[in-house]
């Protein structure tokens, strides 16, 4: 039996039903046809998705109009009236009903932590970066609170392959045009990948206007982790879609207990004293011991990351700035690098990373993201430094004695990492505290010592201490 799962189904595709039991004749032939393909469908085999068009008996149609009528909390009569079809007619998914917070029979679930996921096909309704950030945004709402991490992939095959797709589009569940089918997903499946499928006949926004696409893609993400359909009507996973604020959208408790009734709860990270807990290094500016957390090029300037503040040295002089003051979401910074051909810094602090607009300098929608986003395995929690080598166009990523190589283009790990530091940069150390180029070398610091590496030559050009850059030669 296929494990196919839709979301928000109208009109399907089964043939007209016979011996269904007789309607008021009040309703059109059209209604009476659609009522019977649909108590079919979601009641007449409970547990069953997508049942083969089948003969249903005057009485089963009464009595599982009954059940339909019993979930609804409609009156159960039995008999088609005009509250019952108009449930009837909303956009709903394709998934026997049940109630409240449940789980698929035999409570299948992801054995692994860490999910990939790749866009195949885009919808024209939204630009590249909007899907990408509103489906990170939906898998971000299962993520913050069950210890389950998603990794946006661009190559390769991912645990959930997702794409944007008109009528037949090849597993066998064509969508059935505007206002039907608006997606379907498979619930996980041992030893098998899965799928999230949008129907483009619909027109998708992140708005309430049409079909929202951080709703309806939040609900089959539910699905293809598990969670079957919710007889509370707030629920996410509720059978019919309606539209609400999503504006700081968290999932509603239903949905919330039934994700950690599967997973688990994440565990909090520890809470940011409310006192500044870092002192102003900027009477360290000149000292020769001077150790920093992280530097960056940014816009042709270059800044110097210490305990939550920032150096910025242009060609107007140096300034001295609080973290959090110009960036209100980060506190301190471990790593930092600029990608200059993408207009973009990224700071990284903890298990999390921001992407800043270089020429707004303000922090882009879809951030902060996981570690895990990159391809870095769970276990890394911290990077210690992070420089964009232009030549290469590949980003070099330090945590411990160990290094990753990391390409923007394709948005990938490259094979064969981690890879040894000592073993790969010879005379630097063993470890990287701060990183950045310049002028075609990379400048890589070790405690208070900075070494100019030539990447061609594998070879230390000189050694520098950090303070020299910051005008106290």
């Amino acid at each position: 039996m296929r494990s196919l799962v839709g979301f928000w189904i109208l009109l399907l595709g089964c043939s007209a039903l016979c011996h269904a039991a007789p309607v008021a004749s009040t309703f059109s032939k059209e209604d009476e046809i659609l009522a019977e393909k649909y108590i079919s469908r979601f009641y007449g085999d409970e547990g069953v998705t997508n049942p083969s068009p089948r003969r249903i008996s005057k009485r089963s149609f009464t009595e599982n109009l009954k059940s339909m009528q019993s979930f609804y909390g409609l009156e159960v009569t039995g008999a088609l009236n005009n509250e019952t079809l108009e449930v009837i007619k909303s956009p709903r998914c394709g998934v026997p009903d049940v109630s409240l917070y449940v789980h698929f029979s035999g409570r299948p679930k992801w054995e692994k932590k860490l999910l990939s996921y790749r866009i195949t096909r885009y919808t024209p309704d939204l630009t590249q970066e909007t899907v990408d950030a509103t489906i990170a945004q939906a898998f971000q709402l299962y993520s913050d609170i069950v210890p389950l991490d998603f990794r946006q992939i661009h190559i390769g095959t991912a645990d959930i392959e997702i794409f944007f797709a008109a009528k037949e589009h090849g597993d066998g569940d064509p969508f059935d045009g505007k206002s039907g089918v608006l997606a379907h997903a498979t619930r996980p499946r041992k030893g098998q990948g899965g799928f999230a499928h949008f129907d483009e006949d619909e027109t998708w926004t992140v708005t309430d206007k049409d079909i929202n696409l951080l709703l309806v893609a939040a609900h089959e993400f539910g699905h293809a982790l598990g969670l079957a359909h919710s007889k509370e009507r707030s629920a996410l996973m509720y059978p019919t879609y309606l539209y609400v604020n999503t504006t700081g959208y968290k999932l509603p408790d239903d949905d919330r207990r039934g994700i950690q009734a599967l997973y688990g709860r994440r565990k909090p990270e520890p809470e940011k004293p409310t006192e500044d807990p870092f002192h102003s290094p900027e009477d360290e500016q000149c000292n020769r011991t001077l150790v920093i957390d992280a530097a960056t090029s940014f816009s042709g300037d270059l800044l110097f990351f210490k305990n939550g503040y920032y150096w910025r040295k242009s060609s107007e002089g140096i300034n001295f700035t609080k973290v959090n003051s110009k960036w209100s979401q980060i506190n301190t910074v471990d790593a930092a690098y600029e990608v200059p051909h993408q207009d973009v810094v990224y700071l990284f602090e903890g298990a999390k990373y921001w992407g800043i607009k270089a020429d707004s300098e303000t922090v882009m929608s879809e951030y902060p993201k996981n570690l895990t986003n990159l391809g870095l395995p769970p276990s890394v929690t911290h990077v210690d430094a992070a420089v964009y080598e232009s030549t290469t166009k590949k980003t070099f990523i330090f945590s411990g004695s160990q290094y990753w190589k990391y390409d923007d283009g394709s948005h990938q790990m490259d094979p064969g990492y981690p890879r040894d530091i000592k073993r790969d940069f010879p005379g630097i150390g063993s470890r990287v505290d701060a990183a950045f180029e310049n002028y075609g070398n990379l400048f890589l610091s070790n405690g208070p010592r900075q070494s100019e590496y030539n990447m061609a030559c594998r070879k230390v050009m000189r050694v520098l201490l950090n303070y020299g850059w910051l005008g106290c030669y």
